[in-house]
């Protein structure tokens, strides 16, 4: 089974393409499912805005997902029928970016080069949640990089979910470095193309 990570960025954009960020990251999930594809959110990017988010990016695994990937690749235009953060704004063509990379072989992360740490997690849960250290945090002890995760309440799923997060940072920066001109995965961010939609909608927002 194949996979590929897809990052669905609103380009430092105003609250309206961060609400856009969520409503194409629904799209791909529900076009994944249509297709027979599994597709998750495996990190997010929060900002203030309830229902909004900077970006977020996908674990999507399948058969002959290239073509499911060259379909999204882009821009996508949502063309806001109803604002519901400035409804006095005239400005109607809302752009987020959409990119795809491919995931490090797990040959290439020797497992040993990976520290795990519990710790007990913070948020919704009751005391429970505070009582065990259900969180744990993965770092690449070769290259420093630290992620986190405590979605979960066991530890068992949040070490496999922490390793999939670093495994995920790993590869955009490898990606990153054998394809500068594509300027992958954080530098979407800066690159993103307001203009030449792929796939375009209409809705509120």
């Amino acid at each position: 089974m194949n996979k590929v990570y897809i990052q669905i960025t609103s380009g430092h954009g105003p609250i309206e393409c961060c609400r856009v960020v969520v409503l194409v990251t629904q799209k791909i999930i529900e076009d994944a499912q249509q297709k027979g594809l599994i597709a998750e959110i495996a990190e997010y990017e929060e900002c203030d805005q309830s229902g909004c988010m900077f970006s977020a990016t996908l674990v999507v695994t399948g058969e002959n997902i290239n073509d499911f990937i060259k379909a999204w690749e882009g821009s996508i235009l949502w063309i806001a029928q109803k604002n519901s953060f400035r409804p006095w704004h005239r400005r109607k063509n809302w752009f987020v970016g959409v990119h795809g990379f491919t995931p490090l072989e797990t040959t290439e992360i020797n497992e040993r080069d990976i520290v795990y740490e519990t710790l007990r997690s913070s948020g919704p849960g009751g005391q429970n949640v505070n009582k065990v250290e259900s969180a744990v945090r993965a770092t690449h002890i070769p290259t420093g990089i630290s992620v986190m995760a405590s979605d979960l309440r066991s530890q068992m799923q949040n070490k496999k979910l922490a390793r999939e997060r670093l495994y995920m940072k790993l590869a955009a920066i490898e990606d990153e470095k054998k394809a500068n001109q594509h300027q992958l995965e954080w530098q979407n961010h800066q690159n993103l193309e307001r203009g030449n939609p792929v796939k375009t909608f209409k809705g509120k927002l």
